[in-house]
């Protein structure tokens, strides 16, 4: 391991806002904060937003400096690209935002029935081969997941430098008759004062730069029916 990836992990180690649990620890057991984020945690009963597969949490971060009213916590697995986000966060004094640290297939364990207001899922890996499909984090295996916690109705938001997991989730959200919030295939041909166009990844500065149009997709997910496969 790099001297410098070991250092960012200790330091991350160090930050309150940090949770960090074992996973034997989460797996078949629901962690302590389940069902009171509101109370313990963030001490309001303000939305709580989740940004999934967080990375170096700029959203998790941006977000929450452009919406002070919401609360946002960022997850991931790899704690040396969240120590970015968390750091920032931490030495901006930001009360409203939070970090978790462990697999997305678990986080039943972490909330409960109508816990979570949005969830954000920015520039996800694709997944392009049909067999991966249950990988998809805006597929039907972790959408179905996400309405364990998320409200009835409540929105889901893609970001993506991926056409072809655009249309796929497209596709996918017309054949469950999801609402759609908004759909974009080039989100910077929009007016300036978009203020989605703020808050921008390491990942997507390399993308436009490259000329990679990006996408944008915001639907709700209702908790009445199973979300099957845009193939079936």
């Amino acid at each position: 391991m790099g001297k410098n990836k070991q250092a960012r992990w200790t330091e991350l180690k160090g930050f309150g806002h940090v949770i960090e649990p074992p996973f034997d620890e989460v797996f078949s057991h629901d962690h302590q904060m389940k069902g009171k984020w509101h109370s313990d945690w963030f001490d309001n009963k303000n939305p709580i937003v989740l940004e999934l597969g967080c990375g170096k949490g700029e959203y998790s971060v941006g977000l929450a400096e452009m919406y002070p009213g919401k609360n946002f916590i960022g997850i991931d697995i790899k704690g040396a690209r969240m120590w970015k986000g968390a750091k920032e966060s931490y030495y901006k004094k930001l009360p409203n935002v939070a970090f978790i640290r462990t697999r997305i297939e678990i986080l039943g364990s972490f909330f409960a029935s109508g816990e979570v207001d949005e969830i954000w899922l920015t520039f996800p890996d694709p997944q392009p081969k049909r067999k991966r499909e249950k990988k998809r984090l805006a597929g039907p295996v972790f959408l179905n997941l996400y309405r364990n916690f998320l409200k009835d109705n409540g929105i889901v938001h893609l970001k993506t430098d991926s056409r072809e997991l655009f249309d796929y989730t497209f596709s996918l959200v017309k054949k469950n008759d999801l609402e759609i919030i908004t759909s974009s295939t080039d989100l910077y041909g929009q007016p300036p004062d978009n203020p989605l166009l703020t808050i921008r990844t390491y990942y997507e500065e390399i993308f436009l730069k490259q000329g990679i149009p990006i996408t944008y997709l915001a639907f709700r997910l209702p908790n009445e029916k199973e979300i099957i496969s845009p193939g079936e």
